[in-house]
């Protein structure tokens, strides 16, 4: 037994935890949770938990359905929900899923982001992360089709217009910390009831599990609070989406390998190439950054969500940006990736996107020159006349180019890619067969 193990064991033993969550998430990013005794935990580690993985989306057909979860001891945090009595009652751990041979499963998306970050870790990087991440808070979740109510009336950087939305965050913040996830940044965002709190940078792996903690974490609190979370990408059509900003950086061990003084963006060849490679494959990965039908009402001009291929320097309407917050201080230098929203799976989404800077890398991609237009205010006709390459414009069409993605292929593996593309294509088919409140409100009086 290694010394994490023996860690876990002994603090179980110490702080007299009752249950251990073993968590991990199926293809389309939902939480899922085990419940152990102390007792079992021992043998979770040796042997891993079995389950059914059929009955998990995406895991396993019905007749190959035995999975094996393994507990990572490296993840273990106590969770932070007291008794009556003050004690913490439970604890939670991420695992790995394997086949009964002990295998990797080829359908667990942490999984997935583990073998892209083995494949930079071969080319001698360590993949860096640091998510903006935004939502809203809501007075209720109503599920009839009527429209929410946001839990305050805030502004972008107010201070407070209501009393929720400061406690919130501060409750928050101090939840995640006690789990060991540091936030940089929090404040009120541009939409009513809307946030956003920033994560400190960390490993993409632990950045990933460091998320569905943070969904988890943000929904919980948000109850204590009488109001409501919610992560969908756009609740409002008049309001803002939530976008999830990520930035990237690659190590090679402790010197930034995007980084350049001598470059006017101080970004060096590896990071032009990084850029140059998620750009040409933007389209490719927009179905797994943006998953949901709702992410592309997001994704519209004037939304203050990218539409094109495009980078730039200071353009907030560009999909990548390079940052100038500090100039000259070379662990600092990073891209922003502006296309994720906050609903996305993290282990699939930062996996395409290592896999297609990664590409840059490798195959040497020349990165086109930056972008000061504003391109929100061109129109379709002006972009294409000035060469910009639209993003997909809706989850349809973003299926029909992943669909014909080598690269997507490769990095997601064979059983999530084709059951991500069946999945999504399901989801589009349901939704174009609904019939909307806006359809009856246009059309049932004139037609």
């Amino acid at each position: 037994m290694d010394r994490q193990q023996e860690f876990v064991l002994r603090t179980l033993e110490e702080r007299d935890i009752r249950f251990v969550r073993l968590w991990f998430t199926d293809v389309l990013g939902f939480l899922k949770s085990v419940a152990v005794a102390p007792a079992e935990l021992e043998g979770a580690f040796s042997e891993g938990i079995g389950f059914d993985g059929s009955a998990i989306e995406g895991f396993a057909r019905v007749y190959e359905s035995d999975m094996v979860a393994r507990p990572d001891p490296s993840t273990f945090q106590v969770l932070p929900w007291e008794t009556s009595s003050g004690e913490h009652y439970s604890a939670r751990m991420f695992c790995d899923i394997a086949m009964p041979d002990g295998s990797p499963s080829w359908a667990d998306p942490r999984q997935v982001l583990t073998r892209a970050l083995n494949k930079a870790g071969e080319a001698g990087f360590t993949c860096y992360v640091h998510p903006e991440i935004e939502f809203y808070l809501l007075r209720d979740l109503p599920d009839d089709g009527r429209p929410p109510v946001p839990a305050d009336s805030g502004g972008y950087f107010d201070q407070a217009s209501h009393d929720v939305a400061p406690h919130f965050r501060r409750n928050t913040i101090e939840t995640l910390e006690s789990m060991g996830i540091s936030v940089e940044f929090s404040h009120h965002e541009g939409g009513p009831g809307q946030q956003e709190i920033d994560l400190r940078y960390a490993d993409a792996l632990t950045m990933a599990d460091n998320l569905m903690t943070f969904r988890y974490v943000v929904k919980e609190v948000a109850l204590t609070q009488g109001v409501r979370a919610s992560f969908m990408p756009k609740p409002f059509s008049q309001h803002p989406g939530s976008a999830m900003h990520t930035h990237f950086s690659l190590f090679e061990g402790e010197t930034n390998a995007f980084h350049d003084p001598n470059d006017p963006y101080e970004l060096s060849a590896t990071g032009k190439a990084f850029v140059a490679g998620i750009l040409k494959h933007a389209r490719e990965i927009s179905a797994v950054t943006c998953q949901w039908v709702n992410s592309y009402k997001r994704l519209v001009v004037g939304g203050e969500a990218p539409t094109a291929v495009s980078w730039g320097h200071a353009n907030r309407s560009a999909l990548i940006r390079v940052p100038m917050y500090s100039p000259g201080k070379s662990s600092s230098r990073r891209i922003e990736v502006r296309t994720l929203d906050s609903a996305c799976n993290p282990y699939l989404a930062y996996a395409v996107i290592l896999g297609a800077g990664l590409t840059g890398v490798q195959k040497g991609y020349e990165l086109p020159p930056a972008t000061e237009d504003d391109v929100w205010a061109l129109t379709d006709t002006e972009r294409k006349a000035m060469g910009y390459e639209l993003l997909p414009q809706n989850l349809t069409e973003a299926l029909d180019v992943m669909e014909r993605s080598e690269l997507v292929a490769e990095f997601l593996g064979e059983h999530v890619f084709d059951f991500f593309l069946r999945n999504k294509r399901a989801e589009w088919d349901a939704y174009r067969r609904n019939v909307t409140p806006h359809e009856l409100a246009t059309y049932l009086p004139v037609l």
